[in-house]
């Protein structure tokens, strides 16, 4: 048999994942084929036990077990009309103001990022709900579309987040570490984009105007009342949820659990639940918690055969040979992930990155959770980096047609806020407290 080196290898595995995907095949089905190839070259009909342990020990994996649980209370919560109501609440209250209607779609958006967590839906949600309500009040196209870009992103973030879900049992770091670890810069993300906007609309005023005045007369008492109610179901959520995980009540798991239960009970309560309802629901969390699944085994296996056949150490002998030290070889590691996020799926940067730069991470002395929050908020631009970009495509398929709203529109309303992902990632490299200060409050 012809002798390949580890490095031939690395650059066949890693190289053919980027002309597989570029050539429009399934990811999964991508990594998965390369892992054969490799792995009969490797192992011989060994292969079919190494494919077989390394998905059974994905697929037996408890803490996972919260994907489909998120997954359903993101999809039961969609359907509950709760978002639809908090966004007129705050819409009589902001849209007085240069930019109101976009402060709100972000507001909308952090609020849906800590109940619902599932991008499709929450970018949807939001191009369906505020950007007809921008545009038709003259909000420039590419602004109003960025908006609800960002602002549905921030879904993968800010916990309960099914990114971090994955992203802590492959890296053996604790989710209910990685949850709160992600709490405060998620808001600050959120923050810096309302910064953003509020700024940009004061500079330009006729990107962003304000709501006629005789759209949004409504007595001060109703209006805060309104705003009270639309606030508290989501409250009773995120506290169902995160509440229990922070005082050590429950893990990641069982919280999931109980968020799916009052997700349903809020739709019940809302008289929005029927048995359609709940059908739609289940499938959704099928063919969502079935893909992530699928791309995960492919992706272990993938993994278990690179590691196996040197491609950690080909990969790991060149991040720590940068220069720079420790800061080179770690931001050496953010560009990587950052440039894969134009190509590959999130999920897939996930199950094929994390084993491979976790082993690193612990080599350069980074604190596993500032690292795992770090990578976390770095692949927030996955989404928004064309030519893969899953949020900009989302937008244009639920934008409506007669809105005119292109892709050259989202992207260029997108730009600014990835480069805000990035001046975050600056300001947590220099305060890693923001990342490292919560966690270590919990109670154990």
């Amino acid at each position: 048999m012809i002798e390949i080196s580890p490095e031939i290898i690395t650059i066949f595995m890693l190289g053919g994942i980027l002309v597989g995907v570029m050539t429009g095949f399934p990811l999964a089905y991508v990594i998965g084929f390369l892992a054969l190839v490799v792995g009969l070259y490797v192992w011989e009909e060994a292969i079919a036990s190494v494919f077989y342990l390394r998905m059974y020990r994905l697929m037996i994996n408890y803490v996972l077990l919260a994907v489909p649980l998120f997954v359903f209370m993101g999809s039961m919560l969609e359907r509950s009309g709760i978002i639809e109501r908090l966004y007129q609440s705050l819409y009589v209250w902001l849209g007085g103001f240069r930019g109101g209607l976009a402060v709100v779609t972000v507001m909308v958006g952090t609020v849906m990022a800590a109940t619902v967590g599932i991008i499709t839906a929450s970018v949807t949600l939001l191009t369906m709900v505020a950007l007809p309500s921008m545009v038709k009040r003259g909000y420039s196209r590419s602004f109003a579309a960025g908006v609800c870009v960002a602002g549905g992103v921030l879904g993968i973030l800010i916990p309960p987040s099914i990114m971090i879900v994955i992203y802590g049992p492959m890296a053996e770091v604790s989710v209910g570490k990685m949850f709160f670890g992600a709490f405060v810069p998620g808001f600050i993300l959120a923050i810096l984009y309302v910064a953003y906007v509020v700024i940009r609309s004061a500079i330009q005023k006729d990107i962003a105007p304000a709501v006629p005045v005789e759209e949004r007369t409504v007595p001060f008492g109703k209006k805060t009342k309104d705003l009270a109610v639309a606030l508290i179901p989501p409250a009773i959520l995120i506290m169902s949820v995160l509440g229990v995980i922070f005082l050590g009540i429950a893990p990641p798991t069982e919280a999931a659990g109980v968020g799916a239960f009052m997700a349903t009970m809020l739709t019940i309560g809302y008289r929005r639940f029927s048995w359609e309802v709940l059908r739609d629901v289940m499938t959704t969390t099928l063919k969502l918690a079935g893909f992530i699944f699928l791309v995960g085994s492919m992706s272990f296996a993938f993994v278990g055969v690179f590691l196996g056949a040197g491609g950690g150490e080909v990969v790991t002998d060149f991040i720590l040979g940068m220069p720079g030290g420790k800061w080179g070889a770690f931001a050496t590691i953010m560009l990587i992930v950052f440039l894969l996020g134009f190509f590959i799926d999130w999920i897939g940067i996930l199950f094929i990155m994390v084993p491979i730069i976790t082993p690193i991470f612990e080599v350069l002395g980074f604190d596993p959770v500032w690292a795992a929050v770090m990578v976390c908020v770095n692949l927030q631009t996955s989404f928004m980096t064309p030519p893969f970009a899953m949020g900009i495509y989302i937008c244009k398929g639920a934008a409506d047609p007669s809105l005119n709203v292109t892709i050259a529109h989202i992207i260029r309303g997108i730009i600014p806020y990835v480069l805000i992902v990035l001046v975050i990632l600056v300001l947590l490299t220099i305060f890693p407290q923001i990342i490292t200060w919560l966690p270590n409050q919990m109670i154990r």
